[in-house]
């Protein structure tokens, strides 16, 4: 579990302990959208993000106006209740929340799951602009093939835990990484 800037292991030994507080990727400070967005659907859309707040310093509790630039739909919907939102709007949501708490490491498990295209194209968007600002490393994870591709530097096919095919984006075909996440 990450806390307070310190990486703490639970049921692992001291000697684990002490290695991983060692390690220099500690102040990592990873936020990963939930998969199911799980937003607060009672909640507006500002309260939804102020959550975001809670690993904050009390004088960074304000919503950054390059949210509003990234996600403007939920400047529309400030007010709105989160439950309100379609899934589309409720995975940008999500992500901006994520956002606001400003994080090292942003992980996306699946942000296309269930969302119309244009909504995909917009979060596609978002996405290779806050890779290219550099500001964070971004782990996606996604089975949607052509969008994890037309956004990735690095890709890593999976089958059952186990890496199978790994390299920068430009050494690997687009064949070679289909065939390897083929059925």
């Amino acid at each position: 579990m990450f806390r307070r800037n310190r990486f703490e292991v639970r049921n692992g030994s001291a000697a684990s302990a002490r290695h991983h507080r060692r390690h220099p990727y500690r102040r990592v400070k990873p936020h990963a959208p939930p998969q199911g967005r799980d937003i607060f659907p009672l909640l507006t859309v500002r309260e939804n993000m102020e959550t975001g707040f809670s690993c904050l310093s009390r004088d960074q509790h304000e919503i950054p106006d390059h949210i509003f630039d990234l996600f403007p739909v939920l400047r529309e919907m400030i007010n709105r209740r989160g439950g309100d939102l379609s899934g589309g709007q409720q995975q940008q949501l999500a992500i901006a929340r994520a956002l606001i708490t400003r994080p090292k490491l942003l992980i996306l498990d699946e942000p296309t799951e269930g969302i119309q295209p244009n909504i995909i194209q917009q979060i596609g968007e978002v996405i290779r602009m806050l890779r290219d600002q550099g500001d964070m490393a971004i782990i996606l994870v996604e089975q949607f093939f052509e969008f994890a591709y037309g956004l990735a530097d690095q890709c890593i096919v999976l089958r059952r835990g186990e890496i199978i095919l790994g390299g920068a984006r430009e050494t690997l075909s687009r064949e070679t990484l289909l065939a390897g996440v083929s059925v």
